[in-house]
């Protein structure tokens, strides 16, 4: 039995804020709020003087790339603290350029117009903790880049796929959406100690008629202790999202992964601009287990490359893992998304998707089998072996 044991982060988070002072967010040149994200220069374009910007990088902001070996204490984003679940979502906003009093659901939404002067309403930081991010990744990837991903990955499956599926498929209804990640530095120090065996010698001895391979091996005591530096731990911070079950297929979001999340940027709105989006509803707390247990297994895998000696294996009896310091940061990364529902009668069904990373065009998703055909081509496949295994049974009597 392995007893795993770990302590958190003591003392109030250090709270760094990133956010503007208000919603309303314009070019810097000509003071225009139609703004929206041009993905061929990864910029932010005004649609009046054409003027294209960066904010500042997530790094300048929030030190996201910084000595990790730094880091004491529990520091995070303010888009990164606790969602304050009495905060009514639907909200309302006077806007700034005409004064008009606008609502705003945010439980879907953290953008919207003015319906009088047109002018571009920003939730930013006036949503209190944490419903917002502190940092986003544009996308860099088109939507015609995307369809053509899309169409190469279901057009590879297509044989097996259920004819419905192949009739109504369409990889031009892909979604660009960002969805919201936690991301995590890890400052700690791992103490790990248990049994380790070294083989000395394999030989073969006979046992009735039959003959088995035995080994010896020496046993040791292992022992390991090192300091631990995990960058840019990213985990999905909706809870919808990080359910597995045979009710979608959620999983294929972690399959496109990594995302270059280094090059994030501080949050702006306007990135939003003909992209969907989703709200973390996850808080710290919620998301601090899965946090040590994966750094724990990160300890594990990171003390491998000391342990090649240890042949047969190493069984850790013992294992500590004491963070020092952590930072978190809210994040919102680009997904493009096609999804399927794949009705299978009685109200059940099965949500399918393919998703392709908005940054690198890495593509996974899942596609409605055609089980008849899946069935009839497996059972050609096992006809097929029995008669070749005849047939060489044969040749060699």
């Amino acid at each position: 039995m392995t007893d795993a044991e770990s302590t958190a982060v003591p003392g109030d988070p250090q709270i760094i804020s990133g956010g503007g002072e208000d919603g309303l967010v314009k070019c810097p040149s000509c003071g225009a709020t139609e703004i929206a994200l041009n993905i061929a220069s990864g910029k932010l374009r005004c649609a009046y003087c054409r003027h294209e910007w960066l904010p500042e990088s997530g790094d300048d902001a929030f030190d996201l790339n910084g000595d990790i070996g730094l880091l004491d204490g529990l520091v995070i984003g303010a888009g990164s603290q606790d969602i304050q679940a009495s905060v009514d979502l639907v909200r309302t906003f006077k806007c700034s350029a005409c004064g008009a009093e606008v609502v705003i659901d945010t439980a879907s939404s953290l953008q919207a117009r003015c319906h009088w002067c047109r002018n571009t309403l920003s939730v930013n930081d006036q949503i209190e903790n944490g419903a917002v991010p502190d940092v986003v990744l544009p996308f860099s990837l088109t939507k015609e880049q995307a369809v053509a991903k899309i169409d190469e990955f279901v057009g590879a499956r297509k044989f097996f796929a259920h004819p419905r599926f192949k009739a109504e498929f369409n990889a031009e209804n892909v979604i660009g959406v960002y969805l919201p990640y936690m991301i995590i530095d890890v400052n700690a120090h791992a103490k790990m100690s248990g049994e380790a065996e070294h083989q000395t010698r394999e030989y073969t001895v006979r046992v009735g008629d039959d003959t088995e391979t035995r080994y010896d091996a020496d046993v040791y005591r292992v022992a390991r202790e090192f300091d631990l530096h995990i960058n840019d731990l990213t985990i999905e911070s909706s809870e919808e999202r990080a359910q597995r079950g045979f009710h979608n297929s959620n999983n294929v979001i972690n399959a496109i992964m990594p995302f270059d999340t280094e090059n994030s940027l501080r949050w702006d709105a306007n990135f939003l601009s003909g992209f969907s989006s989703e709200r973390r509803d996850t808080d710290i707390g919620d998301l601090t287990p899965k946090v040590t247990a994966e750094s724990k297994d990160i300890a594990r895998f990171s003390a491998n490359d000391t342990l090649e000696f240890y042949d047969r294996g190493v069984r850790w009896d013992s294992e500590e893992l004491t963070v020092k310091g952590q930072r978190w940061v809210a994040a919102y990364l680009p997904v493009w998304l096609y999804s399927y529902f794949q009705d299978k009668g009685d109200g059940h069904g099965m949500l399918h998707y393919v998703a392709v990373n908005g940054r690198t065009g890495s593509t996974m998703g899942s596609v409605p089998l055609h089980q008849p055909k899946l069935l009839a081509v497996s059972t050609i496949v096992e006809v097929i072996a029995v008669i070749l295994a005849v047939l060489i049974l044969a040749a060699v009597a």
